[in-house]
């Protein structure tokens, strides 16, 4: 995603998102951003064949890139007036669950929004019997010119 002025980010909506996610991995996977606000991401990632490990099921790498993807958009409508973007420094996981079909749902929360990181976590959980799938933690840093 280019970088966003001080002006764009305020007024992002989930639509705006969804729109950015096309022709891009958040895209690619079908992740549906339902929520984005400072205080809370939602979004849907619907099961599909190609996204389950050699198993049979749901790749750990399909449930972080939701909870990644969940962060990152929340990082992006909180950065402080004068950053000019992030990156992720560190990010962990913890699975505690699988799925075979269905929906993964993800919510993530900051936990620490500073002036030169911030800390989001996320939870992944499948929608029919809601059990959660994984825990998330991501820490942003955030960049300057």
């Amino acid at each position: 995603m280019p970088a966003l002025s001080p002006l764009d980010r305020g007024g992002l909506t989930a639509a705006d998102f969804n729109r950015r996610g096309v022709g891009n991995l958040p895209g690619l996977l079908g992740i549906v951003i339902t929520q984005i606000d400072a205080s809370a991401v939602c979004a849907q990632m619907p099961f599909r064949s190609d996204l389950m490990a050699s198993n049979g099921y749901l790749h750990a790498g399909a449930a972080v890139t939701l909870a990644d993807t969940c962060c990152g958009y929340g990082c992006i409508v909180t950065l402080p007036a004068k950053a000019a973007g992030f990156t992720t420094v560190e990010l962990k996981s913890n699975h505690l669950g699988t799925a075979r079909d269905g929906m993964l749902d993800c919510v993530a929360t900051p936990a620490h929004l500073g002036k030169s990181t911030q800390v989001w976590d996320a939870v992944v959980s499948h929608r029919g019997s809601g059990k959660t799938i994984a825990l998330f933690r991501c820490t942003q840093m955030v960049l300057y010119r």
